[in-house]
């Protein structure tokens, strides 16, 4: 079974982008369970090194697309809390709850920020930490909410600094534009892809410098990274 909880998230800038991802949530489960994008997923829950019984967080957790790799991972007797701040995702990744017939994965409606939780085993966060404003704050309070000898791991895609992967550049920032609220805009102060740059190298500062077994990961030419570490 799932249960929600109502976040206490407030501003515009939140109730967009809610109705943003709510609005688009079948077309990105679409785009986040291709084959390709599932290999990237397994390896950031192989990152956490879960054992069945284990309790693992997911920040963010959209519409479930990483709930069967950590099932499988902690299996019936572990338990997965995923949360996330639109309903019109989690009305997806509670689909495929129920679907699977898992009764130890549960949702919560509620802000990253703020975990619902006081413990856990791990904690994953895939394609989250660009949108958060302190991603590092956020980060160090996902650090203290692990266990000692926990794990945390980060899935994130961002501009690649590889040659080889210039020509592809113009289509990623494209891809950044049309996926983040809101999407009429034509012309930006600040294009939207140079605050996920320095959101995803923010988030991952304080992983590097606690964390110890700290692993750097990249696929898809560098525009996809995984980082992962053990609190000690």
């Amino acid at each position: 079974m799932t249960d929600e909880r109502a976040s206490g998230e407030g501003g515009d800038g939140a109730s967009e982008a809610q109705n943003f991802y709510g609005r688009w949530a079948r077309l990105y489960d679409t785009i986040a369970t291709l084959p390709g994008i599932g290999s990237w997923r397994e390896r950031a829950i192989e990152g956490l090194a879960l054992s069945p019984g284990d309790t693992v967080v997911e920040m963010g957790c959209g519409t479930g697309a990483n709930l069967p790799y950590l099932r499988e991972a902690v299996g019936s007797e572990g338990t997965i809390v995923g949360v996330d701040f639109t309903r019109g995702m989690l009305d997806r990744a509670r689909k495929r709850i129920a679907a699977a017939g898992w009764t130890n994965v549960h949702l919560v409606h509620g802000d990253a920020t703020a975990p619902p939780i006081e413990r856990a085993d791990a904690v994953l966060a895939s394609f989250v930490v660009g949108m958060l404003a302190d991603p590092a704050a956020v980060v160090e309070d996902w650090l203290a909410l692990v266990r000692s000898d926990g794990r945390v791991a980060l899935l994130d895609a961002t501009r690649s600094t590889r040659t080889s992967a210039k020509p592809l550049d113009a289509a990623f920032r494209l891809f950044v534009a049309a996926s983040a609220p809101p999407t009429r805009q034509l012309h930006y102060s600040t294009p939207p892809w140079k605050p996920l740059d320095e959101r995803v190298t923010a988030a991952r500062r304080p992983l590097e410098e606690r964390a110890e077994d700290y692993d750097s990961t990249e696929f898809a030419l560098g525009f996809v990274r995984l980082a992962s570490g053990r609190v000690p």
